[in-house]
């Protein structure tokens, strides 16, 4: 997955607002007392659920991904990491209190989360999917950026202006749950931020998203190039717009 690029990740992908956790305690009723992470990452999600001060088990399948979390939370008493798939690990007895999963529930199989989910949440216990939209401020820029990218990976030029798309096989669909008998109670909450990024950085952003990734390096480089040329055009600054799309849903008894 992102283990060849993790210390980048790490740097350049952007955090969570403290208005997530807010709505999703809000949600909750109360403070959970216990909560497990699936698809934990470097941490971007996990450091937001760690301010809950309860206990926080992080399930993470890259182990590279998993060496920075650990480093990142090492000597945290609050904070265990389990490597693994979270469709192979076992929840404690009784389940948890709260279940979260930050710009990573795509990666889990979909035909069977839903019920892994239910299985790893106490009666009552709160699920909450959250994620980044990645979008443009600058209209103008995003505008420009489409051009770009139609000219030199027309493959990933998904939406006009969005360089990479959060979209996935496995992407999360409200569905799952409004259709479930496990879950009550979904809803969805959106918290929108602009995070500045100069051109370098925002150069390295680029390559933790998996279009980019993919490319052959010829192709990426002459794109990232134009790229580079373009915003440091638009005064060496990309502000991006983040959209955190926040689903909620409620464990049934």
């Amino acid at each position: 997955m992102f283990g060849e690029v993790a210390e980048d990740y790490d740097d350049v992908r952007p955090g969570y607002p403290a208005e997530i956790l807010d709505l999703i305690v809000g949600y909750a009723g109360r403070a959970p007392r216990t909560v497990a992470e699936s698809g934990a990452g470097t941490g971007k999600g996990t450091a937001l659920l760690r301010t809950l001060d309860a206990p926080l088990t992080c399930v993470e399948p890259d182990p590279a991904m998993a060496a920075v979390l650990s480093r990142r939370f090492g000597g945290d008493p609050l904070v265990s990491v389990t490597v693994g798939r979270f469709e192979d690990w076992t929840p404690p007895a009784g389940g948890v209190d709260l279940l979260a999963s930050a710009q990573a529930w795509h990666w889990v199989d979909h035909t069977r989360r839903t019920r892994l989910a239910a299985d790893a949440l106490a009666a009552g216990g709160v699920l909450a999917v959250f994620g980044h939209d990645f979008g443009f401020a600058d209209e103008d820029l995003r505008s420009a950026m489409n051009a770009v990218y139609q000219e030199h990976a027309p493959e990933i030029a998904d939406q006009p202006g969005r360089p990479v798309n959060n979209r996935h096989p496995g992407a999360f669909r409200p569905e799952e749950l409004r259709g479930s008998p496990w879950f009550t109670d979904v809803e969805l909450q959106q918290v929108v931020t602009v995070v500045p990024y100069p051109t370098a950085r925002y150069l390295t952003l680029l390559t933790t998203f998996s279009p980019h990734r993919m490319l052959p390096e010829p192709q990426r480089v002459r794109l990232h190039g134009a790229l580079a040329d373009l915003v440091d055009a638009h005064g060496g600054v990309v502000e991006q717009k983040l959209t955190t799309d926040l689903w909620l849903a409620r464990r049934t008894g």
